[in-house]
């Protein structure tokens, strides 16, 4: 982006507010909310994404960004009097990252900034502490070298290590002030070794550098792995928070923690969060040290206690939300370093939504908007079954719930790697670190040793939804060997491990899982009124209630037989949106369909096709029982018939060896003339779909004989049929005008042998462009229009989906081609675009056209929102997903009539 020279890039932390997070960030707009409560903020200033994208365009930060920051830099320090890194009383500053979405861990921070080998003598001097003070230096020295310089963090790890080795203690807190300043030496030499230059003195060039290596970690690999998996947009920019230091590791009277205003894991209101004596801030996020419960401050010091109590209650109710707090406490002062609106997991966003309606904070309508589709599905997973026989292996933190079962793992890249064989892996860690997103993202679950509900594997996990356990302190991690030890039982990598993520308890094997109380109440088995019904079921059911008054979409099921539709019925489904007919040509039924590929005359044919009729019919009939009242929209015979016969390789084998046996069977002789007859290079854009009905006289006529019968045989038998009858792959509208003309004279026929009105209606699928873009002349001939979007996908963007999402969308994932794939979410500006084409032609010609999808798209949370934009009437999808679309389609109702989003 180009510069404006009368653009603003900095703003101190009194100049912003919480609605400025597109230009300052999400840490940087709170911090500023903060400071207009009038709540003890560091003083500081922050360094918009503007700024930010520049650079990263140009490599260069903005011309005039250097005078702004000296300007306020400057205002900084008069307000502390004191100057960054002088030598008496220095002045420091932490360098943190900021973006408009929050990402944990994703990107760059360094504290301390200002320390170096002279002014670490006059802070040693000024705080009376000179543990303290080296303790500091050598913080700023080891993240700058990682962060700022690329100087591999396990160096600085392994050095610390061999020094509490060398004194024989366990933690960093018993390492004294001659200890440090030893360790200090070494960090500075491995600086000077790795970097290829010395560590900088000059306060200022540590403070620049700092920012530049901070805009940089926008584009870290972790940084970009997170965006893709939380579809965060990559370019957005990071925002640059410079604030006062403040220090927790000044004894025992210091501390730092992280507070939630609420359990970030079930929701449920109380004191909640992580303390460390004697620490800074990123010793809890990092668990390498574990923490005390929040709940012990009150005894360590009151008076902190009493007043973060205070600043919680009022920036939830400023907020009107789970709130995450990061605090400091220096010497008994309390400081607030950043707030922001709390991830939690799936479960919490559903009974903290109706927590903060009943206490009035939040209307239903905004209730609707604070929960997921994908939380939802998160819910609907199974989870371990309390009367299973289990061997306990320990017990940690409960820290992101769920079921989770795999082989165990210890190190991200086996991780990966063992998910991509197929494998379910548990990743085992001391405590995870950004490194390990790559592995946290491909296993099932992760266990720590250390850290607690604010540690990185906790947030990250919850963030993802993935099941965590964290700070199983009985568990000896020992990732060098690949194993971890407890009660003198080994588990070796390769293990199968199973980790309870709502109970945090950890068993050797596999647990056997059941279906989760969400799943049972939408079955109808569990209901929310009951006294014992669980407190989420109850969450859930208030909101789903509330999406499906205000919702406009309609939802349907993709389903093939009764039990499926009572299933989808049972879910909320408001009819069959696609009834696949080839799948009631499978099993037993096969043969038969070989006899009419084989027919070789009219006779043959017909005798083929009479035989398949009365199972088609008895079908029809259970499918029209099943959702009695409500539409079922039968799809005609779509795929290649080759799909029919054996394959080809099979075949030619059985043929060749009976051959040789001199013993060669007819019947196989025909079905491999049939096959090879039948062969196409590329049989999806073949013979199939409404060509076959074109083709092969009889077929689409006798199913369209077996939908009209079965439907007055449940008309007279009192019940309600609402056949709706699909031609698919149509691509002009002659096609469909043949295919009609045949089935409106079959369907009059049956109506006047059975006395009954049956009132079929017949349209078609769009699937093909040229469908889509000569959709008002298909719309003479068509009552209905449903979008195949999985075909239509494939025909827009040339992609074969079977063989592309196993040969190259890994890589146009990793390189951000795509976002998402396709088929997952609609592609709006291809895709999209051709959809609401159609949708504007069909309704020109045709103005009760009724729309619908039927492809992967119809239950996907984010394709919803687009349908419900685009005018469609309903979405179909697979049964099991259709409370996510119900719920999808409330909130895209919500959304577009005015209410409030996050």
């Amino acid at each position: 982006m180009s510069e404006n020279k009368d653009q603003k890039f900095v703003y101190d932390f009194t100049e912003g507010n919480r609605d400025l997070k597109d230009l300052l960030g999400g840490k940087g707009a709170n911090l500023a909310e903060m400071t207009n409560l009038g709540l003890p903020v560091p003083p500081g200033f922050t360094i918009t994404t503007e700024a930010c994208k520049v650079y990263l365009e140009s490599g260069e930060a903005p011309a005039a960004l250097r005078d702004e920051v000296t300007a306020h830099l400057e205002a900084l320090e008069a307000t502390m009097g004191k100057k960054l890194g002088q030598a008496d009383d220095p002045l420091l500053v932490s360098v943190r990252s900021g973006a408009k979405f929050s990402m944990p861990g994703m990107m760059d921070t360094v504290l301390n900034i200002g320390l170096s080998d002279v002014s670490v003598q006059g802070l040693a001097a000024q705080s009376g502490d000179e543990r303290f003070a080296w303790d500091s230096y050598r913080r700023l020295i080891q993240m700058f070298g990682k962060t700022v310089l690329g100087v591999d963090g396990e160096l600085f790890e392994e050095a610390l290590e061999a020094a509490k080795e060398t004194k024989q203690v366990t933690s960093d807190t018993d390492l004294d002030a001659g200890d440090l300043k030893a360790l200090v030496a070494q960090f500075k030499d491995i600086v000077a070794k790795e970097a290829g230059r010395e560590f900088p003195q000059d306060a200022r060039e540590q403070m620049d550098l700092a920012v530049h290596a901070v805009f940089d970690s926008w584009n870290g690999d972790r940084a970009k792995l997170y965006r893709r998996q939380e579809r965060i947009p990559g370019d957005l920019g990071t925002a640059v928070n410079i604030c006062s230091m403040v220090f927790g590791n000044l004894g025992p009277d210091s501390g730092t923690g992280v507070a939630f205003t609420r359990d970030p894991a079930s929701g449920h209101q109380g004191v909640y969060g992580d303390y460390l004596q004697n620490a800074q801030g990123e010793d809890v996020v990092a668990g390498i040290r574990n923490t005390v419960p929040l709940a012990e401050l009150e005894s360590i010091d009151k008076k902190s206690y009493d007043q973060l109590m205070q600043i919680m209650n009022t920036l939830e109710t400023h907020y009107k939300d789970l709130c995450d707090i990061e605090f400091t406490i220096e010497r008994g002062q309390l400081w607030m370093l950043q707030t922001r609106v709390g991830k939690r997991t799936a479960g919490a966003a559903f009974r903290i939504a109706t927590q903060l309606v009943d206490q009035g904070l939040i209307d239903e309508a905004e209730a609707l908007q604070r929960v997921t589709g994908h939380q939802l599905a998160q819910l609907m997973f199974p989870r371990f079954d309390d009367n299973a026989a289990t061997e306990l292996l320990g017990r940690g933190i409960a820290a992101s719930p769920g079921a989770a079962v795999g082989k165990a793992v210890f190190d991200s890249y086996t991780a990966v790697k063992w998910s991509r064989s197929g494998e379910k892996v548990i990743l085992i860690r001391r405590e995870t670190n950004p490194d390990d997103l790559d592995g946290m993202i491909a296993s099932e679950g992760i266990l720590t040793s250390r850290g607690g509900k604010t540690s990185h594997a906790a947030v990250v996990a919850r963030g993802m939804g993935k099941t965590c356990v964290c700070g199983a302190e009985e568990l000896d991690v020992d990732t060098k060997r690949r194993r971890m030890t407890v009660g003198g039982r080994v588990i070796e990598e390769g293990d199968v491990v199973s980790i309870d993520g709502s109970t945090g308890k950890v068993y050797l094997g596999e647990v056997p899982v059941v279906p989760s109380p969400v799943v049972e109440y939408f079955e109808g088995r569990m209901h929310a009124g009951a006294d014992d019904a669980d407190e989420l079921v109850q969450a859930v059911h208030r909101i789903m209630a509330y999406a499906d008054r205000v919702r406009r979409l309609r939802v349907r099921a993709n389903a093939d037989n009764a039990e499926d539709a009572l299933r989808a019925r049972r879910f909320g489904a408001q009819g069959i949106g696609l009834c696949r007919t080839e799948h009631m040509f499978l099993g037993e039924r096969r043969e038969m369909v070989e006899r009419l590929i084989l027919a070789d005359t009219d006779s043959e044919r017909e005798e083929a096709l009479s035989a398949l009729l009365p199972l088609q019919k008895k079908d029809f009939v259970e499918l029209f029982e099943a959702m009695d009242g409500l539409p079922v929209t039968v799809r005609l015979l779509d795929p290649p018939l080759h799909e029919f016969l054996p394959d080809i390789t099979e075949l030619s084998v059985r043929v060749a060896l009976a051959e040789a046996r001199k013993d060669p069977n007819e019947n196989d002789l025909r079905l491999l003339q049939a096959v090879h007859k039948l062969h196409e290079q590329n049989p999806m854009l073949g013979l199939r779909g409404v060509r076959l009905g074109l083709v092969i006289p009889g077929l689409f006529a006798m199913q369209v004989r077996a939908i009209a019968e079965a439907a007055a045989e449940r008309k007279n038998a009192k019940g309600d049929p609402r056949a709706e009858i699909m031609i698919p792959l149509v691509g002009t509208v002659q096609e469909l005008e043949i295919v009609r003309e045949e089935a409106d004279a079959i369907i009059t026929e049956i109506e006047a042998a059975t006395g009954t009105d049956l009132r079929l209606t017949i349209g078609t699928m769009i699937e093909l462009p040229r469908a889509a873009l000569t959709a008002d002349q298909i719309a003479e001939a068509a009552q209905f229009f449903s979008f195949g979007t999985n075909d239509l996908t494939q025909t827009v963007w040339g992609f074969s989906r079977d063989d592309v999402e196993a040969s190259f969308f890994t890589a146009y994932l990793e390189k951000g081609i795509f976002g998402v794939s396709p088929f997952e979410t609609i592609d709006k500006d291809g895709v999209g675009s051709l959809v609401k084409h159609a949708v504007k032609l069909g309704r020109e010609t045709r103005p009760d056209l009724k729309l619908g999808v039927c492809g992967e798209h119809g239950g996907d949370p984010e394709s919803v929102h687009f349908f419900h934009e685009a005018g469609l009437d309903y979405v179909s999808c697979s049964p099991f997903r259709i409370p996510v679309a119900r719920l999808e389609a409330g909130r895209a109702a919500a959304d577009s009539s005015g209410s409030d989003s996050r």
